[in-house]
């Protein structure tokens, strides 16, 4: 595949930064992506493979080469008469794997439905939703490693998955390229409706006995109502993380705020909404210039339109400060800074 110069990133984020690449390309399938690295342009400059976009900012231009994951399909790789194994091309598109899953009456993944983005970045930041996370039907993925171009298979416990965290986000970072990824999914699926909204919605929806795609449906709905669309108003979704923080920092919120989100989140320990946080510190729709915090979620930040990349970190910055000053807790960002 031949290497582009000097290439607008925009169509590459969906938060719609204006940012150009020295150099970018596409690949498809392991040969592609071998002979895109074997280039000395390549070799010789800083890497960027990008997924869908969709959890990245841009505060500059990348001075080195994108690559954009094209790796398409999905197969059937094993089946007995409780699961069935399915694996993803890395650049299929994460919520047209979920919606193909359902169809099949495949369970596991539907809560997942409508999170941006591609395959091959789900295992990477572990993503989830809904009380459910990849590594709950996660078995195994195939990368390509850098350095010498072999393809390594990895199992769940190699991926070390956490919150929103992964080997590939920590010790494995920048080493490896998924290729793709096999999930073990359920034929007799267990619904999962007692986390959010969901169980509210198909009873809005006038659903008693609800199948996978209700469940789909009603996840899908939810998301629509609460989330901005990319295409609409640029977004990365989830801009921070739900802080996880001590028993006793909960309970010093609650003398203020006694009805502070929050979950258990192992011995002595309990997830904040992170979300809640923001807009009780008073930042729900709170703009700066072209910059924001969404007015319906304010987990989210958005480009009203012609933001930069700093402009929007700064952003997240007033977000952070004024957080840590109302509740002594200090968020972390969810979205890959660059």
């Amino acid at each position: 595949m031949a290497l582009q110069h000097n290439v607008d990133l925009r169509p590459y984020n969906t938060f719609g930064i204006s940012v150009h690449a020295d150099r970018s390309g596409t690949f498809h399938n392991v040969e592609e992506l071998r002979g895109l690295l074997a280039d000395p342009e390549v070799q010789n400059s800083p890497l960027l493979v990008l997924g869908g976009g969709s959890n990245i900012l841009f505060t500059q231009d990348f001075r080195g080469t994108a690559l954009s994951n094209g790796i398409p399909g999905i197969d059937v790789v094993k089946e007995d008469s409780d699961h069935v194994w399915v694996k993803a091309g890395a650049g299929v598109v994460w919520h047209e794997f979920v919606l193909f899953c359902v169809e099949q009456g495949w369970g596991g993944i539907e809560n997942l439905s409508l999170i941006p983005g591609k395959v091959g970045a789900a295992p990477m930041q572990n993503i989830g939703a809904y009380g459910v996370e990849i590594k709950d039907t996660f078995h195994a993925l195939e990368a390509l490693r850098i350095d010498n171009g072999e393809v390594v298979s990895f199992t769940k416990d190699q991926c070390a998955f956490g919150y929103r965290e992964s080997y590939f986000k920590r010790e494995g970072k920048g080493r490896y390229i998924i290729l793709s990824v096999t999930f073990r999914l359920t034929e007799r699926p267990v619904l999962n409706t007692s986390y959010g909204n969901i169980q509210q919605e198909l009873e809005r929806m006038g659903i008693t006995a609800p199948t996978l795609r209700d469940v789909s449906n009603a996840v899908i709905a939810i998301r629509r109502s609460k989330l901005p669309d990319p295409a609409v108003i640029g977004n990365a979704g989830s801009f921070f993380k739900n802080p996880v923080v001590p028993e006793d920092v909960l309970n010093s919120i609650r003398k203020s705020d006694p009805d502070v989100v929050a979950y258990p989140a192992g011995p002595g320990h309990f997830k904040l909404a992170a979300g809640w946080l923001i807009e009780r510190a008073g930042l729900k729709g709170y703009r700066q210039g072209q910059q924001g915090v969404h007015d319906r979620q304010a987990l989210v930040l958005v480009n009203h339109g012609g933001a930069t990349g700093k402009a929007i970190y700064d952003l997240s910055e007033h977000v952070l400060k004024t957080v840590k000053a109302r509740f002594g807790v200090e968020l972390e960002r969810e979205v890959n800074i660059l």
